[in-house]
């Protein structure tokens, strides 16, 4: 009689945890086929188009083939949030470069469509304006030859041009905006069907006006910078001494942007299996083997986790990382990176400086 309470006993168990175990697989299984939330726009609802526009005058303007409009970035800024340009409607650009974020991503690794990993960080799109080559690894020249790529990575968004084209024209709301946005250009053509102007070439230059608007450089460092000594405190001007001297960071993190977007190698991946080899992929020169693009500093306390492979949670392991020399049996680090000998007050007066850039 014992015995056979005790069999049934753990019948009962087995049963009861069988069950838990299915019902939490389903849920697993449900969430995992939720899809993403979409980031909301949660910009000002209306971009300050004059202030910008002196901003890119500073900086050398826009291209000549691609002047900012008003109808451009308003365009712009709605297909930048919107699903269409995901193949399955899951996600937008914002879904991996959200506003809230410093237009970067809180993943260590883009997430993309079907929940897919992708190989690298998600870049921050502060200033991209300001930017010689695009992603991290170079291989796109302008904002607008950038812009598409995302949309036909089938570890991003997953779409077509063609079908996004498609899709696009059967959109009445943006055959108007498209027709808005460009045939104002063009007198000649105004009395055209308003789907003709939703082209690739067109889609790539509202997203690029969009980003082009997404500048930052009023930070307290800048004011510092211009004469107003109060504006930062002990610790983030002792932060800038250091960043600008013994820190050796002005070698790579130079200028306006703070970034020479040039490439460097860091010694990040060295050693793993798989190490992804950065701007080779683009040259196929041995020598660039593991080099990545300087990112800016500019809103860079918003934009964790760090370093291309978002391997770096704080900006407290980034400077420690880098106060060791960074991978230091990397054979071939760069030259500039050399271990610094900073105190911990020193690191913390340096991530301090690093804030403030990004206020």
């Amino acid at each position: 009689m014992i015995m056979r309470t005790a069999c049934c006993g753990q019948r009962r168990v087995a049963a009861v945890l069988v069950a838990v175990w299915l019902f939490a697989s389903t849920s697993v299984a449900e969430e995992r086929s939720r899809p993403p939330v979409l980031p909301k726009d949660t910009l000002p609802k209306e971009i300050d188009l004059d202030a910008a526009m002196k901003k890119l005058k500073l900086l050398g303007g826009a291209p000549p083939d691609n002047p900012l409009t008003k109808e451009q970035v308003a365009l712009g800024r709605r297909l930048f949030f919107d699903s269409i340009l995901s193949k399955n409607r899951t996600l937008s650009c914002a879904s991996c470069h959200q506003p809230e974020h410093g237009f970067a991503s809180p993943e260590p690794k883009a997430v993309g469509i079907h929940g897919q990993t992708g190989r690298r960080n998600a870049p921050a799109l502060m200033n991209r304006a300001l930017g010689i080559r695009q992603f991290w690894d170079g291989r796109a020249a302008t904002l607008e030859e950038q812009a598409l790529q995302p949309i036909v990575n089938s570890q991003e968004l997953g779409h077509s041009l063609e079908d996004v084209i498609v899709e696009l024209r059967n959109d009445s709301i943006y055959v108007r905006l498209f027709r808005h946005a460009f045939a104002e250009a063009d007198r000649t053509k105004q009395t055209e069907t308003g789907g003709k102007y939703i082209t690739s070439e067109n889609l790539a230059k509202a997203l690029a006006s969009f980003q082009r608007t997404l500048l930052t450089g009023d930070s307290p460092v800048d004011l510092f910078q211009r004469g107003d000594y109060g504006s930062l405190s002990d610790d983030e001007r002792q932060g800038l001494w250091i960043f600008e001297s013994r820190g050796r960071c002005w070698k790579c993190h130079t200028g306006n942007n703070y970034s020479d977007e040039a490439f460097h190698n860091t010694g990040i991946g060295y050693g793993k299996e798989g190490r992804d080899l950065g701007r080779f992929e683009v040259t196929k020169r041995n020598l660039d083997k593991g080099k990545f693009k300087t990112p800016t500093l500019r809103a860079v306390g918003r934009t964790a986790p760090y370093m291309h492979d978002g391997s770096l949670r704080t900006l407290e392991e980034v400077i420690g990382f880098y106060n060791q020399g960074g991978t230091t049996d990397d054979p071939t680090l760069d030259r500039f990176i050399q271990p610094l000998g900073l105190s911990e007050k020193e690191m913390n007066q340096l991530v301090a400086f690093l804030r403030a850039l990004s206020r």
